[in-house]
């Protein structure tokens, strides 16, 4: 592989793994529980993850290049659903999913699942939780994938 595959393959890993790690630290630690939308958003980076992690230690370059164009494919998804999320919080579109909601472990009986139930937070996917400079983490999810699979693609083209 080239120097500028190689920060492909980096950026591959390590791009998905970061916004992953973001996206738990806000809901973990920020208590920004994630809406139906964003969890879709998550999936194709979990898949990059593991395949760009793939490319270290696969034998063969042509493997290699395969499985970071195939990463860089998973960030570009992550990154239009980020694009449908964010439009669907800016109400330019209307979104496909009911409202999710998220209940703490640790009911025993019946009233205590019901009243878990009844007091868990209704997280919408029209509604962004946070934004910074008036752009949500599904906009930012979208800016980072979008960008970041682009990179990659560029990195990884074929010099004569």
């Amino acid at each position: 592989m080239t120097k500028n595959q190689e920060l492909a393959r980096a950026i591959a890993f390590g791009l998905p793994l970061l916004l992953v790690l973001g996206a738990l630290a806000s809901q973990y630690i920020g208590g920004l529980y994630p809406c139906e939308m964003c969890h879709w958003q998550r999936w194709p980076h979990y898949s990059a993850v593991l395949i760009a992690g793939g490319a270290f230690v696969v034998p063969g370059r042509e493997m290699r290049r395969s499985l970071v164009l195939i990463a860089a494919l998973l960030i570009a998804l992550s990154g239009a659903i980020g694009v449908f999320h964010a439009g669907v919080e800016y109400h330019w579109w209307n979104g496909i999913t009911a409202c999710t909601s998220t209940i703490a472990g640790g009911a025993t009986t019946s009233a205590e699942r019901l009243a878990a139930i009844m007091n868990a937070p209704m997280i919408r996917c029209d509604v962004a939780q946070w934004r910074f400079a008036g752009i949500s983490l599904a906009g930012f999810n979208a800016i980072l994938s979008l960008g970041g699979a682009l990179t990659i693609l560029s990195l990884m083209r074929k010099t004569r």
